[in-house]
C-alpha cells in the first residue's frame, strides 16, 4: 500500500507540475506498478481493452461524424437565431445550445465547432466575445454531466461502479442531477457571472475598427516605414534574401512603389531602388542593427587556420537509427548539445554550407564538423554518431565561406557577447574564432565578449555582409498609423485563427515550421493568457490556446480550413460541411443513444457500431475518424485505470477513506458529500479529470461502504465535481480553446468559476440526495 500511495504522490506531482504531459505521466504510473510487482503485466494493459476505454474513442468519432456532417452546427445557429436581443438572453441561448450538443459530443468538439458561431454573433450583435466565450466553455462542461457519454468521467464512473459490484449507471442516470446543475449553471452566468467577465474585444480589432486596432495591437508603437535609397544594396534582393524578418525580426506588410501598395508581398518579391516598406516590429532592432559595424579583412583564409593543437576538423556520419533523423540542428541545439560547430552536410555527393541549422537531417548524412580533440574522443562513444578523419576525396569548398571580419571601435557590437549579437540567427554567419593581440582563439563559448580591435575567423557568405550593410543603410521614415484599408483589399484578408484541439504545432516555433514559406501568410501578432505579441514571433514557442492574427492573401487563408491544426474563427474561411450526409449521422446517433436506453446492446459495443457505420456511409472518411480521436485522453485513462485497480486491491482506497473523509461524516452525511466534492473539484483544477474520476471512485465507493451509505450517491457526487473544472484555463482544454479569442487571463477564469462551482455545490447537496438516496 505505501508503494502504491508513492506512486500516486509521484503522478499528482507530475500532473500539477506538468513537468510532463499528462498522457506521459499516465504511462509511467502503468510501467512503474509493473515494474515494481503491484500488477500484472495483464492487468497492466488491461485498460486499453477496458470498456470505459472503447465508448471514449467511439464516441470521439461519433461526434465528429455530427460535426462533419454539419448536424451540430445547424443545431447551433438553430438555437442562436432565438437569441435577438440582449446579452443576458444571448448568454442563454448560448449556453443551452452547447449544453444540448455536449450530451452528446466531446465537450472539446462542441467548443471549437461552437467558436466561430459565437464570434460571428459576437460581431453581428456587437457583444464583446470576452462576455460569451467562457460561458460557452463552461456550458460544454455543465452539458456534459447530464449523460452517460456526455463526458469521459461519466463513462469512467459507470465502469467503475460496475467493477465494484453496484452495477454500471444507464444513458440517462445522470440526467436529473446534471441537468438540474446546467440549469443552476446558465441561471448563475446570465443573472450575475456575466458581470463578473472583463470586457475585452479582440474580434473588432481583427475585422477592422481602426481605434480598435490601434487600441490591441499598438500599431502607433509597432508598425513604421523603411525606405531603400536610390543606391541601396539590397536593389535586386528578394526579400527572403533581404533577412528583414530573421535579421530585424520584421514583417513586411506593404511594399508602397511608384505610387501603388502591393499588399502581403511574396517573399521571392524583389526589391527596387525607392521602395518604402510598412513594416511591423521593433524599431529598436532597427537601429541598433545600425550601429554594428563589421569590416571585411580578409575574404581568402585557409581551412588549416580552422585547426590548432586542441582543436581539429573531422566527419561525422549519423546511424541509421540516430534520434536525429529528421530533426534540425537547430532544434537538437547541436552545438550546445555536442560541443561543435557543423561547417557543412555532405548529402549524396554535395557539399550543402548554408542554412544549415534550419536543415532537417537525413539518413547519409555527413557531418564536416569542428570540435575540441578530446569533445571528438567523447562523441566517439555516441551510438547515434560515426566519428571519423575527413575524407580528402570529399569537396567542400569551406574557403569559399571563410572571412576575416573586424571589429571597428564605433561598432556597437563592442561590449556585446558572439550571443547578443545575433550575427549567427539574424545572418547566417558562424563565428569559429576571434583573432585578439596576435593570438587565434578557436571555437570561443557564446558568451565571449566581444572587444575593440577583434578580428572574427566566420563562416558565411560575403554577400551576407553585403546585406547586412544594405539593410544597416535602410531609412526609417515615420511611424506609421495605417487605417484597415491599408492592411486589406479585394484580394488580401485578415483573419483570426487559433489552435485546435487536436494540433502537433504545440511547443514549435513559426521559425521552425517555416511558417511564412509553408502557408504563404504573415502572423501579425499572437494573444495568449490576455496579452499580445508583436514581435520576434519567430522564436515563440506556440501553446494550445493561442489565438493568432494571420495576414495574407485570401486564397491562402481558405486553405486553412483544411489544416487539421487551425480553427479558423472567420466565417468566410471555415469548411463546408458535409449537409447531404447529416440525416444518416443524425439517424445513427439517435440509433446509439436508443440501442443503449432499451438494453439491446452494452454502450461501448454500441458506440464502436455507430462509429463503424458513421465511417461506411462517408459521414468522415477513416483519416478524419482518427484526426477526431482525442489520443492523448484514450491513454492518459488507459493509462490510469491500473492505478485505480491497485489503490482498491491493496487497501489504498480504503485507507484514504478512512484518514481523509470519514472523520467528515462524523459532521454528517451532507458535511461528507460536501467534503468529497470540495475535495474532487479541487484535484479536477490541477489534475485531468479522467484522472481525478480513476482515483477518487475507489475513495468513494470506500466511504460509503465503511458509513453504510449508498455508493451510487457518491459516485454520482464525484463525477459531478470531476467535470467541476472552472477555476483554471488549464483544468479543461476548452477553458483554453477559448483563452486567445476572448483575451482572457488567468484571474477571469477564477473570478467566476469559483462562485459557480459553490452554486454547483449547493444545486448538488440539495438535489442529489433527492434522486440518489444517500442510504440504501
Amino acid at each position: 500500500m505505501v508503494m502504491i500511495l508513492a506512486i500516486l504522490l509521484l503522478a499528482v506531482v507530475l500532473f500539477v507540475t506538468e513537468w510532463l504531459r499528462a498522457d506521459v505521466v499516465a504511462l509511467v504510473v502503468l510501467v512503474s506498478l509493473v515494474l515494481t510487482g503491484l500488477v500484472t503485466p495483464e492487468k497492466a494493459i488491461s485498460g486499453f481493452s477496458n470498456p470505459a476505454v472503447v465508448t471514449v474513442w467511439a464516441v470521439f468519432i461519433l461526434s465528429g461524424g455530427l460535426s462533419r456532417t454539419g448536424v451540430a452546427s445547424l443545431v447551433g445557429r438553430f438555437l442562436l437565431r432565438l437569441a435577438k436581443h440582449g446579452e443576458a438572453r444571448l448568454l442563454m441561448v448560448i449556453m443551452l445550445a452547447a449544453g444540448v450538443l455536449s450530451a452528446f459530443m466531446n465537450n472539446v468538439g462542441v467548443a471549437a465547432l461552437l467558436l466561430p458561431v459565437v464570434m460571428d454573433i459576437a460581431r453581428r450583435t456587437g457583444t464583446p466575445p470576452s462576455k460569451l466565450l467562457i460561458p460557452l466553455s463552461y456550458a460544454v462542461l455543465l452539458g456534459g454531466l447530464t449523460t452517460l457519454i456526455g463526458t469521459p468521467p461519466n463513462i469512467l464512473i459507470s465502469n467503475l461502479a460496475d467493477g465494484f459490484g453496484t452495477g454500471p449507471f444507464r444513458f440517462f442516470d445522470f440526467t436529473p442531477v446534471g441537468l438540474l446543475v446546467m440549469i443552476a449553471g446558465i441561471a448563475f452566468m446570465a443573472l450575475l457571472g456575466r458581470h463578473l467577465l472583463p470586457t475585452r474585444d479582440l474580434s473588432k480589432a481583427s475585422v477592422g475598427r481602426p481605434t480598435d486596432l490601434k487600441k490591441f495591437f499598438n500599431l502607433d508603437e509597432q508598425m513604421f516605414i523603411v525606405a531603400l535609397g536610390s543606391d541601396s544594396l539590397l536593389a535586386g534582393k528578394s526579400l527572403a534574401q533581404s533577412r528583414l524578418g530573421s535579421a530585424l525580426g520584421l514583417i513586411v506588410i506593404s511594399i508602397i512603389r511608384d505610387g501603388h501598395t502591393h499588399l502581403a508581398p511574396h517573399p521571392n518579391k524583389t526589391l527596387r531602388s525607392g521602395d518604402r516598406l510598412l513594416v511591423q516590429g521593433q524599431p529598436t532592432q532597427f537601429t541598433e542593427l545600425r550601429g554594428q559595424q563589421l569590416v571585411v579583412e580578409d575574404d581568402d583564409v585557409s581551412v588549416e587556420r580552422l585547426v590548432s593543437t586542441e582543436i581539429n576538423v573531422a566527419e561525422i556520419r549519423l546511424s541509421l537509427d540516430s534520434a536525429l533523423l529528421g530533426r534540425t540542428l537547430k532544434e537538437v541545439d547541436f552545438r550546445g548539445q555536442k560541443g561543435v560547430n557543423v561547417l557543412a552536410i555532405w548529402r549524396q555527393g554535395v557539399s550543402r554550407r548554408s542554412h544549415l541549422q534550419d536543415t532537417p537531417l537525413q539518413t547519409g548524412d555527413i557531418l564536416l564538423v569542428q570540435a575540441a580533440r578530446a569533445k571528438l574522443d567523447e562523441l566517439r562513444e555516441d551510438p547515434n554518431l560515426i566519428v571519423s578523419r575527413v575524407d580528402q576525396s570529399k569537396v567542400y569548398q569551406l574557403n569559399e565561406r571563410l572571412l576575416l571580419v573586424g571589429v571597428p571601435e564605433e561598432s556597437q557590437l563592442v561590449g556585446k557577447t558572439l550571443s547578443e549579437s545575433r550575427l549567427g540567427d539574424a545572418f547566417g554567419v558562424t563565428v569559429l574564432g576571434i583573432v585578439r593581440e596576435g593570438k587565434t582563439h578557436l571555437m570561443p563559448k557564446p558568451s565571449e565578449t566581444l572587444s575593440a580591435g577583434d578580428t572574427l575567423l566566420v563562416e558565411g557568405e560575403l554577400e551576407d555582409l553585403v546585406t547586412m550593410r544594405g539593410l544597416q543603410s535602410l531609412e526609417m521614415e515615420r511611424q506609421a498609423s495605417p487605417h484597415l484599408s491599408e492592411l486589406e483589399s479585394e484580394s488580401i484578408g485578415l483573419t483570426e485563427v487559433v489552435l485546435t484541439p487536436h494540433t502537433t504545432l504545440v511547443g514549435k516555433t513559426l521559425g521552425q515550421l517555416h511558417f511564412r514559406e509553408k502557408y504563404g501568410l504573415s502572423v501579425l501578432a499572437i494573444w495568449r493568457e490576455g496579452e499580445v505579441y508583436r514581435t520576434n514571433m519567430r522564436d515563440i514557442a506556440l501553446r494550445f490556446g493561442d489565438a493568432l492574427l494571420f495576414h495574407g492573401p485570401r486564397e491562402k487563408l481558405k486553405l486553412l480550413r483544411d489544416e487539421p491544426d487551425f480553427l479558423v474563427l472567420t466565417g468566410a474561411v471555415q469548411a463546408v460541411p458535409l449537409l447531404h450526409k447529416a440525416p444518416i449521422a443524425t439517424l445513427v446517433m439517435a440509433s446509439v443513444v436508443l440501442s443503449v436506453i432499451l438494453g439491446w446492446m452494452p454502450i461501448y459495443i454500441a458506440a464502436v457500431a455507430g462509429a463503424t457505420v458513421m465511417i461506411l456511409t462517408g459521414c468522415l472518411t477513416m483519416d478524419e475518424a482518427y484526426r477526431f480521436i482525442e489520443w492523448r485522453a484514450v491513454f492518459l485513462i488507459a493509462g490510469m485505470l491500473p492505478l485505480g485497480v491497485a489503490i482498491q486491491d491493496s487497501g489504498g482506497a480504503q485507507y484514504m477513506a478512512e484518514a481523509v473523509l470519514s472523520p467528515i461524516g462524523g459532521l454528517g452525511p451532507l458535511a461528507l458529500l460536501a467534503g468529497l466534492f470540495g475535495i474532487t473539484a479541487l484535484a479536477a483544477q490541477v489534475m485531468p479529470t479522467p484522472a481525478v474520476a480513476v482515483l477518487m471512485a475507489p475513495i468513494a465507493f470506500h466511504t460509503a461502504s465503511s458509513l453504510g451509505m449508498s455508493p451510487q450517491a457518491l459516485l454520482m457526487t464525484v463525477a459531478v465535481a470531476a467535470s467541476a473544472s472552472f477555476m483554471s484555463p488549464v483544468a479543461h482544454p476548452a477553458n483554453m480553446l477559448v483563452m486567445g479569442p476572448g483575451g482572457y487571463r488567468f484571474t477571469d477564469y477564477i473570478k467566476v468559476g469559483l462562485p459557480l462551482t459553490l452554486i454547483i455545490l449547493v444545486v448538488v447537496l440539495l438535489v442529489l440526495p433527492i434522486f440518489w438516496p444517500l442510504y440504501p
